[in-house]
């Protein structure tokens, strides 16, 4: 059996988001005149459809290519940059800003912060350190003085500095 996840939990939460944001700018578009709130719906829609059209392709691309485990919120919010990057595309047509530099600059821009968000993530993220949590309970259980209770007091703030609570 292979280690890869199953696309099988997203098809249906993909699917609902692809016919709320197709079904809605078919709706908009057919239904509705180019008014302020119809105009901010298309924008909202378009990021809905977009995204959803986008996931499957990622989660692809990302199971398929790459060497780590990417969790499934990676793989969404990636999903939404792509929803972003074309109701932002979108929003800039209106006023005809768009032209290759707009497209790559935005592109390289969104690029650049998912790449600082990936890697803030891996620099926070810890292994979780159960054996130095048991060998503290023992120390605790077999030292029923000041040593073991400052070493527990010592394992707690450490767990909570890694859980980013603050401590006094």
């Amino acid at each position: 059996m292979s280690s890869k996840p199953s696309f099988r939990p997203y098809i249906l939460p993909n699917l609902i988001l692809l016919l709320l944001g197709w079904g809605g700018l078919y709706a908009i578009a057919v239904y509705t005149l180019p008014v302020v709130w119809a105009r901010w719906g298309f924008f909202a829609l378009w990021v809905i459809a977009l995204t959803a059209a986008a996931f499957p392709i990622i989660y692809f691309i990302t199971t398929r290519f790459s060497s780590e485990k990417m969790e499934t919120q990676v793989m969404v919010r990636r999903a939404l940059w792509v929803g972003v990057f074309g109701a932002t595309l979108a929003w800039l047509q209106l006023a005809r800003l768009v032209n290759v530099y707009v497209i790559l600059g935005l592109g390289f821009g969104l690029a650049a912060i998912e790449s600082l968000l990936r890697l803030r993530e891996r620099a926070r993220w810890r292994v979780p350190d159960e054996a130095f949590e048991d060998r503290v309970a023992a120390v605790v259980e077999r030292t029923a003085h000041a040593r073991g209770r400052a070493l527990l007091t010592h394992a707690e703030a450490i767990r909570a500095y890694h859980a980013g609570e603050n401590t006094k």
